[in-house]
């Protein structure tokens, strides 16, 4: 390899390709558009100022760009985050909001450096299609208090936006379809002076850059104990949606990413924001599915540039993006529920061939999303509803047959399966103590030990036995059930 090919190798794809650049540039733009709306909107659910909003999606943004483990992923103030820290900030103010940002994000950066990226593989399909289709139904349902109670002009320019989106990319694709549409229906209302709800009636927009500081509050243990239950549960929730959303990504773009790294960005781009006195924030599904399938951005650069195009757009157009009508904004997500939105998963010919359980925890997962507005109640949810109905499955795999020897003198009980807390309970019923002859043989060579419950079930067969004079011998153990039985038998209360 030459000297050249080696330094063109190190360079960003973004660099070498004219075609990406313009791609992660259009579609960090896209993004920085509409995320002012969004985040307007979550500093009032905080009930903070909308600025506070905006600096968060900006610092979020761009930290995380440089530390995070998934490309083109967005990072902001999000929903999920404003839901957690909201009744702190109303009973104690917004300096212990800031302070418990700040927390939040080193106990997000200790949850990353212990591997709890590492729980993501115990996430079931369905429950990632329950959540994917769960996120499309909110984004959608975010959208209809903008087309409640407002002039009859917003309705043609939302179907007008929609159009647009659909019919623009079979002509081109050299410009995102959602700026031009934002562009297209900003100049229509502005030309022809359409007085309906626009960006700016959300709140004012900033007019300098966010500065660092300390959070006003004392440096208590008070202050600690206050803070500490709302930060360790922003940290699960932020770092469960970025986990989830994170594979999603993964999956669309066939990419892997590092989530022990995004683990600890997300924490570490959570403790900067905080120091700027931000309201904390996680990935933002909406705003990632803007930027991946809309948009078709794929590097750190689109990330970057739509927190940066955002404090641009706030600071020096404030007044251009102030008059941006909202129906334009709303008309873009709603073209990403749909798009985000699993079709194939409802389709008729999909439902005949899933079975029952798969079907029931992805309906679970949904409901427990919509009805809560929460999406990580909604992962936790399904995941244990996927672990039960998997535990009820497994448990009916474990058989016990029964084979008396031809002279009468033994027994043989073969056991199969796998031997755990629910299979393990119905063993102790399977055997026959009264009627068997006195020599018992069970043979556990097709069956496999996991827990302690397993290992009581045996002592128990071999206590009824014991009490009626019967001997029992267990034989076929493998290495690790063999070690299990070892160091646990006759060791558990109540097993005798």
């Amino acid at each position: 390899m030459t000297p050249a090919a080696w330094l063109r190798g190190l360079k960003p794809d973004w660099l070498n390709s004219p075609k990406v650049w313009r791609t992660e540039v259009l579609g960090g733009l896209v993004v920085a558009l509409a995320l002012i709306p969004e985040a307007i909107s979550f500093s009032i659910i905080a009930g903070v100022d909308p600025a506070v909003g905006l600096f968060t999606c900006f610092t979020m943004a761009v930290v995380i760009s440089v530390v995070g483990g998934r490309r083109a992923m967005i990072s902001a103030a999000t929903g999920a985050v404003a839901l957690v820290t909201a009744p702190l900030n109303r009973e104690h103010g917004l300096g212990h909001l800031i302070a418990a940002v700040i927390l939040a994000g080193v106990f997000q950066v200790i949850l990353g450096a212990v591997g709890v990226a590492r729980l993501m593989r115990f996430v079931p399909r369905s429950v990632m299609v329950g959540f994917v289709n769960a996120l499309a139904i909110l984004v959608f349902m975010a959208q209809v208090p903008e087309m409640r109670d407002v002039p009859w002009a917003v309705y043609p320019l939302i179907i007008g936006g929609l159009a647009l989106m659909v019919f623009l990319p079979k002509i081109t694709t050299v410009i995102p379809a959602p700026l031009v549409s934002i562009a297209i229906l900003t100049a229509i209302t502005v030309a022809a002076g359409i007085a309906v709800p626009t960006v700016g009636d959300k709140g004012a927009l900033p007019s300098s850059l966010p500065v660092p500081g300390l959070p006003d509050v004392p440096f208590t243990l008070d202050t600690l104990t206050t803070i500490a239950p709302y930060a360790f549960a922003m940290a699960l929730v932020g770092l469960m949606e970025s986990l989830m959303t994170a594979k999603l990504v993964d999956d669309i773009t066939d990419t892997p990413s590092n989530k022990t790294r995004e683990s600890i960005g997300q924490g570490v781009a959570n403790i900067v924001t905080g120091f700027f006195g931000g309201m904390g924030g996680c990935a933002m599904i909406g705003q990632t599915m803007i930027n991946v399938k809309v948009s078709g951005a794929r590097t750190r650069l689109s990330t970057f540039l739509a927190g940066a195009f955002l404090m641009v757009l706030c600071i020096a157009f404030g007044p251009v993006v102030s008059d941006i009508p909202m129906a334009a904004l709303v008309a873009v997500m709603v073209m990403v529920s749909f798009a985000t939105f699993d079709w194939h998963s409802i389709a008729p010919r999909t439902l005949q061939r899933m079975p029952a359980g798969e079907i029931g925890v992805m309906v679970i997962t949904v409901a427990a999303v919509v009805a809560t507005h929460n999406l990580a109640i909604g992962v936790v949810v399904g995941s244990v509803t996927a672990m039960v109905i998997f535990a009820k499955r497994v448990a009916h795999l474990a058989e016990v047959t029964r084979l008396v020897a031809p002279n009468g003198t033994s027994v043989l009980y073969t056991v199969t399966g796998e031997l755990f807390f629910a299979s393990s309970n119905d063993l102790v019923g399977r055997f026959h103590y009264a009627a068997d002859p006195d020599k018992v043989i069970v043979d556990l060579s097709a069956a496999h030990i996991w827990d302690a419950s397993s290992v009581a079930a045996l002592d128990a067969i071999e206590t009824k036995y014991e009490q009626r004079g019967k001997t029992v011998e267990i034989t076929g153990l493998n290495d690790t059930s063999a070690g299990l039985h070892r160091k646990l038998s006759g060791e558990l209360a109540g097993s005798h």
